[in-house]
């Protein structure tokens, strides 16, 4: 009976003495963790970090910091820290391997918040996909396009795509292109152009209009329009230029080609 139930008494002292090692470093590491995040989130809200860059931030310390405490708690039960390291290494190449597309998110997004190419609101073209910004987050930008559909674009994509941002700039230009018939009077149509674009209020009147032949097409000859407007007015100045200088054309006379074939039938008599 005495060999049944063996106890070894003299590991009970050594096994208490790590047993109240470890708890103290549990309950210390947490408050340690606590004020750390309490003083860096302080330290983030008097700066101007980005919210979807703050919260990344946060919870990346916070995990970076139960990482250590574990690894401590670890070492004080006496498991071999290379093991440890072992471990965490190929358990991390595990993770990176699984989610490779998603850190291409993280840090796609990061940059978006870091280099700012776009801010909320801003009109932007992402490949074929115009819209305006709705959400930045920090694997996804959530776009609303101009005819009113919900977008999603992995943030992976836009750090690796050409970017165009309509919205950055506080002026823009618009360019037109007109054509009349070879028979029409270039000078004319040109100053009728003008006409037109000195009635509308919203077009600067510097940078000067330019209105040039830009070209001899094969049925007309085409002219180029290029006004400066406020980004706010561009569409509304375009579309009112097209139609205001269809109108004024139709009023003074000026043909607008448009094309044509001539078919030209041959009748042969076979006998």
């Amino acid at each position: 009976m005495k060999n049944l139930l063996f106890i070894d008494f003299d590991g009970l002292p050594q096994f208490g003495n790590i047993l109240i090692e470890l708890v103290i470093v549990i309950v210390l590491g947490f408050i340690a963790v606590r004020i750390i995040i309490a003083l860096l989130r302080r330290s983030l809200k008097k700066s101007s970090v980005d919210p979807v860059l703050y919260t990344f931030i946060l919870n990346s310390v916070r995990v970076a910091l139960f990482i250590i405490l574990g690894t401590m708690c670890l070492s004080i039960m006496q498991v071999s820290m290379s093991s440890i390291v072992a471990v965490i290494g190929a358990a991390g190449a595990a993770v990176a391997l699984a989610l490779r597309d998603s850190l291409a998110n993280i840090a796609g997004g990061v940059m978006i918040i870091v280099t700012k190419p776009f801010n909320q609101n801003d009109l932007i073209d992402i490949g074929e996909i115009r819209g305006r910004v709705q959400k930045i987050d920090l694997f996804i930008t959530t776009l609303n396009t101009l005819d009113n559909k919900t977008v999603t674009v992995p943030n992976g994509i836009i750090n690796t795509s050409v970017l165009i941002n309509h919205s950055r700039e506080d002026d823009r230009r618009v360019d037109c292109k007109f054509g009349i018939g070879y028979e029409s009077d270039i000078t004319f149509a040109k100053s009728v152009i003008l006409d037109v674009i000195h009635g509308d209020s919203r077009i600067y009147k510097l940078p000067k209009p330019t209105v040039a032949v830009a070209e001899h097409g094969e049925s007309a000859i085409l002219l180029d329009v290029m006004v400066w407007c406020s980004n706010d007015d561009y569409w509304n100045v375009k579309y009112a230029l097209e139609e205001n200088v269809k109108l004024a054309f139709d009023e003074k006379g000026i043909d607008i080609p448009y094309s044509q074939v001539d078919v030209h039938i041959h009748n042969h008599n076979v006998e």
